[in-house]
């Protein structure tokens, strides 16, 4: 019977065949240890010589780190084995027998780990990192499912920026001159809420921004979602709940990964709203009482925002941004026009803004004069404030960065392990 290993619960006392790589393995006596590998776990097997012809002990003996090859025997409940079953081994077949490989269980470089990008995804915390994520993705999607959203899907190739012109990548298209990687879904996404009142993209997106920092990505994955009838309160409101129900069910589903990546889930299980809420001007006194000379009307920095996080467990939600530093689409309060209608959701222990959002505006004239004042071409966004020609409603939506999430559930401290393959601005190999 063929199985992986995420299935041997089922078939403890049976005898099974298992395909997959060596992960490492040690050897005492007449007796080898294979740790196995299959792409759903880790399987220690116990290959001992008086169970298995020589011939058999040999193939194993052979194997080198990262060889595939097929395994039969007994399944065992051993509750100190990672995760829980062993296997008494009656047969092995090499299946292809790996060349040395580069990575070993010694220190390795970043640089070095990250051009192995395509052999490092088998590491133990590469592995559980990217279940971590792949749950993550789940959460994202069944939440919107749940709650009756219809899932949209932006264009990536656009004719003009989202949020200005100095974080994008250009690329000549055909005979219409230029075009752009997208920065957002989020334009679309309002015409999209518009047809269908609440709706989510969900997609890669782009930003040419010359930052070497450990929370940026050149391209990074974002979800996005834009619900008609919503001011800024319910905005908050729904941000907060998904956020919570992504980390809820990580915790619940993936306590084995987290294990692996050494995450303190006493951290994670405080993550429950109400979540605290906190104005600009109340984010800047923060800064100030702890001895930071910070200029109202400027965006916050990465230190600015570890600084305030750090008085909660849970994320804190900053609204009421200075209009001036906020984009184009985001309505101005009307008891404060100096302020925009905008949040941002900073995750705690220093990780910084893992959402952003706001109330849309919804005033032609208003919407039409804040393009003017940016100096957009308005002849790109007719279509946009057609949207406001034809049955405006407030609306409002944010949008929410996977990596930096994933990051931030997972305790890594650098975004380029969140994702298969990162794109960072000086690399985009392999």
């Amino acid at each position: 019977m063929k199985i992986r290993i995420c299935d041997l619960g089922k078939h403890v006392g049976e005898t099974v065949t298992l395909k997959g790589w060596l992960f490492n393995k040690r050897k005492s006596g007449k007796v080898q240890f294979l740790m196995f590998r299959d792409g759903s776990g880790l399987l220690q097997c116990i290959v001992f010589k008086g169970n298995v012809s020589e011939e058999v002990f040999e193939e194993a003996k052979a194997l080198t780190q990262e060889s595939s090859f097929e395994v039969t025997g007994l399944v065992k409940e051993e509750p100190r084995a990672f995760g829980g079953f062993e296997l008494d081994v009656t047969n092995v077949k090499t299946i292809s027998k790996a060349e040395e490989f580069p990575i070993t269980p010694k220190e390795h470089g970043v640089e070095f780990l990250i051009d192995q990008r395509h052999l490092w995804l088998r590491s133990k915390k590469q592995w559980a990192l990217m279940r971590v994520r792949h749950r993550i993705v789940k959460a994202v999607r069944d939440f919107f499912d749940e709650r009756d959203f219809t899932l949209m899907d932006s264009p990536i190739i656009t004719p003009n920026a989202c949020e200005g012109t100095s974080t994008l990548f250009e690329t000549p298209y055909f005979d219409l001159g230029s075009a752009y990687l997208t920065q957002s879904g989020q334009l679309y996404a309002e015409a999209s809420a518009m047809a269908h009142g609440k709706v989510y993209t969900f997609g890669p997106t782009f930003r040419a921004e010359k930052s070497k920092t450990r929370r940026h990505l050149t391209e990074f994955w974002m979800v996005e979602p834009e619900m008609a009838f919503y001011d800024l309160n319910d905005d908050m409101d729904l941000a907060e709940e998904f956020l919570e129900y992504i980390v809820q069910s990580v915790l619940k589903d993936k306590k084995q990964e987290l294990e692996i990546l050494e995450r303190d889930i006493s951290k994670l299980e405080k993550v429950k709203r109400p979540f605290p809420r906190i104005s600009y001007d109340q984010a800047v006194e923060i800064l100030k009482e702890n001895g930071v000379d910070f200029k109202w009307g400027d965006d916050f920095g990465a230190e600015d925002e570890t600084i305030i996080s750090s008085r909660y467990d849970a994320p804190v939600l900053v609204h009421r941004y200075p209009s001036e530093i906020k984009a184009f689409y985001m309505k101005r309060d009307p008891e404060n026009p100096k302020v925009a209608l905008a949040v941002d959701v900073l995750a705690p222990e220093g990780y910084g803004e893992i959402i952003g959002g706001s109330q849309r505006e919804d005033d032609l004239e208003l919407l039409l004069g804040r393009i003017k004042e940016h100096d957009l071409p308005q002849e790109f966004f007719e279509w946009y404030l057609d949207l406001r020609r034809y049955g405006s409603v407030p609306h409002s939506g944010f949008g929410l960065g996977i990596e930096r999430t994933v990051a931030w559930i997972s305790g890594i401290k650098h975004i380029r392990e969140t994702i298969p393959f990162p794109r960072m601005i000086y690399r985009n190999t392999p």
